[in-house]
């Protein structure tokens, strides 16, 4: 096969640069990633968009903090800005596991060997910039920077940090998905303004003086938070602060929020509304190679890559707003998906790649079945501030017809190229039970459910339940494990109709704020009740912009202020931890052991066989 030229990839070098007739470049991304040129790639899709936009675009991957930061040199000075973003993770979540040890491989890395990015990328790499090219404005984005836009909890540092503003020293932040104010920043910066001159623009963060007014903006109305210094001396305000910010990120017509920190004002403007059809196509339709950059041929593959080359994302957001996740917090609550013909665009490119043997391996999204899924009236959707669309229960005005999804399965199984498209991506399993979702009213979940585990599972179905005790999902803001019964039942009915063994895989969570000890024995019992042997099990950790975050350091719900305990000590979440691996000879003593303490020797048989009588624990 012949190679492809280097130009068909973004320049990383200089060498590069001059390929293309450049003398300088207009805006430089700066990346914690390495470089693949494919849409499920953040810095790949800031480059194109900015390309698309007519800008002479460099991107600098995985630079070097530790030496004389000629990296960060070796493409000159941007005619613009330089973009910073941590990489497709928060760089401590990348770096660390829940119980704060540091991991052995980085996903986004060649080879996948850790190492090649430092802690709080977004901040090193910003003030790097500053001190080196003090007059060129850096802006920063990506999930590091839009998580950690206000005043928030660093679970890896146990303590507040305020806006990654202050420390980064960065002129503007984009938050949540970036393409809507990428491009008008590009117009204001391209019409002969400076990138503080752009205050006006939608889903950015700055700070100014406090001496300075605020610029008035059309109808924008302002929401002013608790601020830095007062929520590092009452945990409360804090809290408090997190229902504002979430309740506003989830608005169409959102206020403005300010926040105090020293003598500066946190300004972060409303975001955009939802992306329609025809920008998300615009976005995915770029002309990406969907290949690393050649140069890493030698240092061995991208896992993150490797993982997803073969997989098609269809929609983004997620209007679930679970406790724990931050897919919402980034990405929105309302469903931006793309055309049928921008899908099977791609399903066309996947077929011609050289090494593609006739398998998608996913046909998904954040949540796998929610594409298309929206308000049937959207004007109740424009007015609506809750975090999400499912809990409680689901609005009645959530249209969640799984047709469009059906259609987009069997069109792309009737591709003569492709063999096989599976689901890769988590299913929303509660979407599809009945007594739950009242929503199915022309039974056409059934039709997704059938053609879901007839055509789409490859050897197993992931789900996630998160936990079985009621109480702990409430806080979750997950449903009813009963649901999950019924789902079960009906996904087993389907498989034994159609003569198939595909084992369900449900994904739970230990150590959640509301969760105690006893709940998760409650938990392994359950799941061996019906069958489950658990192997791969989450240890929760508090990830900044999530509601169980903010428990986890305040101590109480931000919603009701209302007090949830938390396991936090090392202790408490290994003890959480193990009863998920009761059938392991090494912890059935301990089991036995802690549930006598915990006065519950039920929960002791129905785990290990064993009873209680006056000669002590028998089998």
């Amino acid at each position: 096969m012949q190679e492809r030229p280097i130009t068909d990839w973004l320049p990383l070098t200089k060498k590069e640069v001059e390929k293309r007739g450049w003398d300088e470049l207009d805006v430089i991304l700066i990346s914690g990633d390495a470089y693949v040129d494919h849409p499920a790639f953040g810095t790949a899709v800031i480059g194109r968009i900015m390309e698309s936009e007519g800008l002479k675009v460099g991107i600098v991957a995985q630079p070097n903090w530790q030496d004389d930061l000629r990296d960060f040199k070796k493409l000159g000075k941007p005619k613009y800005f330089f973009g910073v973003t941590a990489g497709c993770m928060d760089s401590m979540v990348n770096h660390y596991t829940a119980n704060k040890r540091l991991r052995s491989n980085d996903s986004y890395t060649p080879g996948g060997e850790a190492g090649f990015r430092p802690d709080y990328a977004t901040t090193v790499y910003s003030k790097i910039l500053k001190e080196i090219y003090p007059e060129v404005p850096v802006l920063i984005g990506g999930i590091e920077a839009s998580l950690r836009r206000v005043t928030h909890y660093d679970y890896w540092a146990d303590k507040l940090f305020p806006s990654i503003l202050v420390d980064s020293q960065a002129d503007m932040l984009v938050y949540g998905m970036g393409e809507q104010p990428l491009r008008e920043i590009i117009r204001g910066v391209k019409s002969g303004k400076q990138l503080s001159e752009l205050t006006d623009i939608n889903q950015v963060a700055f700070l100014q003086k406090q001496s300075e007014p605020l610029p008035v903006i059309g109808d924008w109305e302002t929401v002013e938070l608790a601020s830095h210094e007062v929520c590092l001396q009452d945990k409360i305000k804090y809290a408090s602060n997190f229902k504002i910010v979430e309740v506003e990120s989830n608005k169409w017509q959102a206020n403005r929020i300010t926040q105090l920190v020293g003598d500066e004002v946190l300004v972060i403007n409303p975001p955009f509304k939802t992306m329609e059809e025809a920008e998300m196509d615009k976005s995915f339709d770029l002309p990406y190679t969907r290949l690393p950059h050649p140069k890493y041929k030698k240092r061995g593959p991208i896992p993150a890559f490797e993982m997803i080359k073969f997989s098609v994302n269809m929609h983004r957001g997620c209007f679930g707003g679970c406790s724990f996740c931050t897919i919402s917090a980034h990405q929105g609550k309302f469903i931006a998906s793309r055309s049928e013909t921008s899908i099977m665009k791609e399903v066309d490119q996947i077929t011609k790649q050289p090494d593609f043997k006739g398998y998608i391996s996913d046909l998904g999204g954040p949540s796998a079945n929610m594409y298309r899924m929206k308000g049937k009236d959207e004007s109740i959707c424009a007015k609506c501030v809750s975090p999400s669309c499912i809990h409680p229960v689901i609005c009645n005005n959530l249209d969640t017809n799984h047709k469009p999804l059906t259609d987009i399965y069997r069109k792309v199984d009737a591709h003569p190229g492709i063999k096989k498209a599976f689901v890769g991506s988590g299913v929303r399993y509660d979407l599809l039970v009945d007594d739950f979702n009242k929503n199915n009213q022309d039974g056409n979940h059934d039709e997704y459910m059938e053609q879901l585990i007839t055509r789409h599972v490859s050897g197993r179905l992931k789900v996630a339940p998160e936990h079985t005790s009621d109480a702990t999902l409430r806080v979750m803001r997950k449903p009813s494990f009963k649901y999950f019964h019924a789902f079960k039942k009906k996904y087993d009915e389907i498989s034994a109709k159609f003569g198939l063994k595909q084992p369900l895989i449900p994904y739970f969570i230990s150590s959640h704020p509301g969760c105690e000890e006893e709940d998760m024995a409650n938990l392994a019992a359950e799941t061996k009740d019906l069958g489950f042997q658990l192997e791969q099990v989450q240890d929760f950790t508090p990830t900044p912009m999530t509601v169980a975050e903010v428990i986890y350091y305040s101590g109480v719900h931000p919603y009701t202020l209302q007090p949830i305990k938390t396991a936090k000590t090392k202790e408490e979440k290994q003890n959480q931890n193990k009863y998920f691996f009761w059938y392991k000879a090494e912890y059935k003593d301990w089991i036995r052991n802690r549930l006598t303490h915990l006065k519950r020797p039920d929960l002791a048989q129905r785990l290990l066989g064993f009873r209680n009588n006056k000669t002590g624990w028998k089998k």
